[in-house]
């Protein structure tokens, strides 16, 4: 196939380039700009340029100097204009206002008592409009707006399936852009859980990357190369609902023995388990007071989530796995468990050079990495694979 591109595209890519660099480098001479892009120093001084009269990157100065005179460095400026990234749970609509670097300006979350679709919806509008009154004076103002959602999402935005929430077919993207008339994102929460640790968290610079998305139910990010894998229709990283008991429980999605039932805040729903409370965060603070259920229970979890990550590391053979989600929260308690059952049932090789650690953004790293995909749209990310 022949790939052609007219004098516009191939600046509009150079650009892009440009300001990712200085965006994750910042800050940064442009000597240096042409240096990691190969660009040559006029290039890079004409759309540095056009960059700074877009208010998307500033100058200040002056920088270490290798002879003559002092560099201006440029940085990126993250108050060009802000998002808003959302994680929707099954019981909880949590929600930030960021800047355009992923950095939490104000957040918000609200209990969700019921699943159905106009009453989430509304719950979201309002704690949306909520933030957009706090979005500081900015160029550019509110670029975009990032949802993660706990499900099956194509394209286009459309939530074809969430099991926990009993959602088909629904048109999420279309109804929030035409209420707010500002770009939106929508991905499975565990995709951009990845991208919020890729980007901000545990894994900058990981080229091979699990990250478990582990609260309400489980899901997996996975980047592989560095880039994010979602199979051949975009739907990959469902690893919640791969089965680890053959004749196991019923599950939501119609299968048994689903990796979730056991691993995941779905076992505090169980009648029969003597718990003093049924959220992480409660049972977090029992666990700090040594409750013994509590700490039963979470040994019990932290070990059929070693058993899930077992089998992830001995089909995907990562360098590092990052456990997030709200149950990040139970770090201390978990841990231990999933890594002796890891250590004892991963293949060798696959042990050699591998890292598990747990989400350095908690349980806002869904939230940060949902708003990430709204400033690189606005950014305009642009890429060309040949």
């Amino acid at each position: 196939m022949k790939v052609t591109g007219d004098q516009a595209l191939v600046k509009k890519i150079n650009k892009s380039i440009i300001l990712h660099m200085i965006r994750t480098h910042s800050p940064v001479s442009r000597a240096k700009v042409s240096e990691m892009t190969g660009l040559n120093k006029a290039t890079v001084s004409n759309l540095v340029a056009e960059l700074c009269g877009q208010e998307l990157v500033t100058e200040a100065g002056p920088g270490e100097s290798s002879g003559g005179r002092k560099p201006l460095m440029l940085h990126f400026n993250k108050m060009a204009g802000s998002v808003i990234g959302i994680e929707l749970r099954v019981k909880q609509l949590k929600a930030v206002l960021c800047d355009l670097d992923g950095g939490v300006l104000h957040e918000r979350d609200c209990r969700l008592d019921a699943h159905d679709f106009p009453y989430v919806v509304n719950q979201m509008k309002a704690i949306i409009a909520e933030l957009i009154t706090k979005s500081p004076a900015s160029p550019y103002g509110i670029v975009g707006i990032g949802v993660g959602v706990p499900g099956m999402v194509d394209e286009n935005g459309v939530v074809l399936f969430a099991p926990n929430l009993g959602w088909e077919m629904v048109d999420l993207r279309s109804i929030l852009e035409s209420t707010f008339a500002v770009p939106v994102t929508i991905d499975n929460e565990a995709n951009a859980g990845a991208q919020g640790e890729l980007n901000f968290g545990a894994a900058r610079g990981v080229r091979h990357l699990l990250y478990i998305s582990a609260g309400s139910g489980i899901g997996s990010g996975i980047i592989i190369g560095g880039e994010l894998y979602k199979g051949a229709r975009g739907y990959a990283g469902e690893t919640g609902h791969m089965t680890i008991e053959a004749e196991g429980k019923p599950c939501s999605c119609g299968s048994r023995g689903c990796w979730e039932l056991y691993a995941s805040e779905k076992t505090y729903d169980n009648s029969n388990l003597s718990l003093p409370a049924r959220t992480t965060t409660e049972l977090v603070r029992h666990a700090l007071d040594g409750q013994e259920d509590t700490l039963r229970h979470f040994s019990t979890m932290g070990e059929y989530l070693g058993i899930g990550v077992t089998n992830l590391i001995n089909s995907f053979n990562p360098e590092l796995i990052v456990i997030g989600g709200a149950l990040s929260e139970a770090e201390p308690w978990l841990g231990e468990p999933l890594r002796s059952v890891v250590a004892k049932r991963t293949l060798p090789y696959h042990k050699q050079q591998l890292e598990i650690t747990f989400s350095k953004l908690g349980s806002r790293g869904t939230m940060i990495g949902a708003g990430f995909s709204a400033v690189m749209h606005f950014l305009g990310n642009i890429r060309v694979t040949l």
